[in-house]
């Protein structure tokens, strides 16, 4: 090795090593690592970059993170006169496999831990020069290593994944094991050995609906990387920084694209659809560039296991079970018609269509529920306009029973503060017109995530102008307001100032828990302090029936 390129990889060698000694303390202190971690470092970019005005007077540049194309937080270094000795050949011939001589016996050595490196490595060289950039790269494997994260995965899936409550896998772990999916040295890149692994997890989960999510949102994420950083580069090139857009590359033969990695960009198209429906249309109509006939028949009619279309003789109707939408266009303005449309959409349901669906409605009805912050959606307008036919309650109510579901969302709006669970629209709208459907708002309000939905905190008083304040609703009122947010207001229109009412209210929150007492009072009064102003002021018997009420909060 001449002397040029010898003091060239000594220098970047020692800055290497001097940075690997300081991450290796700080990881030190780091208790929270995953047994799915087979190593924290993978990535390792050394690159000399020209000076602004000549060559010669660059500097050093040292990523031991993989960086953003946007940004640039390398360690820099200087470096000698040597630098304009190496020639190309020389750092293609010598300097390049002496790095990677020197990284792969780093790695495979414990010097800085045993999970300081993962298993595999990717080096980079970039050497710029006035008018040329020469780049090479490797990607390193420690095979024992390799052998023995597989060996982990396995025994992780059998004891974490597959068996029953009430073993969960820690929250550490879900990060590496929704990256271990979609890594072909660890896993077959086939929806037959994926999707059941994805499924037993997320039923698994599904009582715990935080974890749940930070599942859905790890696995999402590992299908878009997998996607924008393994996949799609082979055919086509990025527009932008952000992986959102791209162009087919020129010469592209589409005979060449490997269907059974077709395949599996269509499985994660769908996966990531569940949350972020944009990029899943987005991946489908790139899936339709190279070719793909499945994905065209995605975009155009669903999967197939529904009937696309349907025309009766007073709507007409369209479904996509993989867009997740429902097209509705009311013929005639009547009845019939929206009886017809909810059976239509109730037997999608029954049949296994998501619930959580996207309505387009084409009615010259506009008919909204008088419930502050709903979404003034086309599904909202839609059972608002069927709920204007006292005939159409019971097939509301079916339709509802079909369509709840807890920790399920109706896709009519962006996921958010006015998000709700399906069968939302027709129950609340149901229990503002008709008592008969009371236990249907009950149950509505048992099953609601309380902590990610929202809207129906301004239920209560919808139900409150609609129906008055009865002594025989009080149960039903009661569900309303612990069905809602603990974060809610106090309702105004529900006054307490009859002896009947607060019996009855004493008597719905008899067996109920503390929070629950407390949630339901703090919403009708505000808070303690209010309510013994209340009873002091009261005349008998009212005061006495305040004054239990007082003693249920305290």
């Amino acid at each position: 090795m001449i002397q040029a390129v010898e003091l060239f990889l000594d220098e970047i060698w020692n800055e290497v090593m001097a940075i690997y000694a300081r991450e290796s303390r700080s990881m030190g202190k780091s208790k929270n690592r995953s047994r799915l971690q087979a190593g924290m470092k993978d990535y390792l970019r050394v690159a000399w970059r020209r000076g602004k005005f000549n060559w010669e007077q660059g500097r050093i540049h040292i990523d031991v993170y993989e960086p953003f194309s946007w940004s640039d937080h390398a360690y820099q270094i200087e470096a000698g006169d040597y630098i304009t000795e190496l020639t190309d050949e020389q750092l293609r011939e010598e300097f390049f496999p002496a790095l990677c001589g020197r990284v792969d016996e780093l790695i495979r050595s414990e010097e800085f831990g045993a999970h300081f490196f993962d298993y595999q490595f990717n080096v980079v060289f970039e050497f710029e020069r006035e008018h040329s950039v020469i780049t090479f790269q490797r990607r390193l494997v420690n095979e024992p290593k390799l052998v023995e994260l597989k060996k982990m995965l396995g025994q992780f899936i059998q004891t974490k994944i597959m068996s029953g409550l009430p073993v969960l896998p820690g929250e550490h772990d879900l990060v590496f094991f929704a990256q271990h999916l979609v890594n072909p040295d660890l896993m077959k890149q086939e929806e037959k050995e994926v999707d059941p692994l994805i499924r037993q997890l997320s039923d698994k989960l599904r009582q715990f609906p935080k974890r749940r999510d930070e599942w859905i949102r790890h696995y999402t994420s590992a299908f878009k990387h997998w996607a924008q950083e393994q996949f799609l580069p082979r055919y086509f090139d990025p527009l932008g920084d952000y992986g959102l857009e791209w162009m087919m590359k020129e010469g592209t033969d589409l005979s060449a694209v490997d269907s059974s990695e077709l395949d599996f960009f269509l499985y994660a198209a769908l996966q990531i659809g569940f949350s972020d429906p944009d990029t899943r249309q987005k991946y489908l109509g790139l899936a339709v560039l190279l070719g793909s006939k499945r994905a065209q028949d995605y975009l155009q009619t669903g999967s197939g296991k529904f009937d696309s279309t349907y025309r009766g003789e007073r709507m007409e109707g369209k479904n996509n079970d993989v867009t997740q939408t429902i097209e509705i266009r009311i013929l005639a303005e009547e009845e019939a018609a929206y009886g017809e449309a909810l059976d239509y959409i109730t037997g999608l349901l029954r049949q296994g269509f998501p619930k959580g669906y996207q309505l387009k409605l084409k009615s010259s009805q506009k008919h909204l529920l008088p419930v502050k912050k709903l979404a003034k959606s086309k599904l909202h307008q839609f059972f608002a306009n069927a709920l204007s036919y006292p005939g159409l309650y019971p097939k509301l109510a079916e339709y509802a029973d079909n369509a709840m579901e807890e920790f399920a969302w109706y896709g009519d709006v962006e996921p958010g503060e006015k998000s709700v669970m399906p069968g939302t629209y027709a129950v609340m709208g149901l229990g503002l017109c008709s008592e008969a459907y009371f236990p249907l708002v009950c149950r509505y309000m048992e099953l609601v995530d309380t902590e990610h939905q929202m809207v129906q905190d301004g239920y209560a008083e919808a139900f409150a102008d609609a129906h008055g304040v009865q002594a025989e609703h009080m149960p039903v009122i009661v569900s309303i307001l612990l069905g809602g947010n603990e974060e809610g207001t106090r309702v105004k229109n529900i006054t307490i100032d009859r002896p009947e009412l607060a019996e009855a209210l004493v008597q719905a929150l008899q067996g109920k828990e503390d929070h629950q007492v407390e949630l339901v009072l703090s919403r009708i009064f505000g808070n303690a302090k209010k309510l013994s102003t209340a009873a002091k002021q009261a005349q008998p018997p009212l005061r006495e029936g305040l004054e239990q009420l007082l003693l249920l909060w305290r």
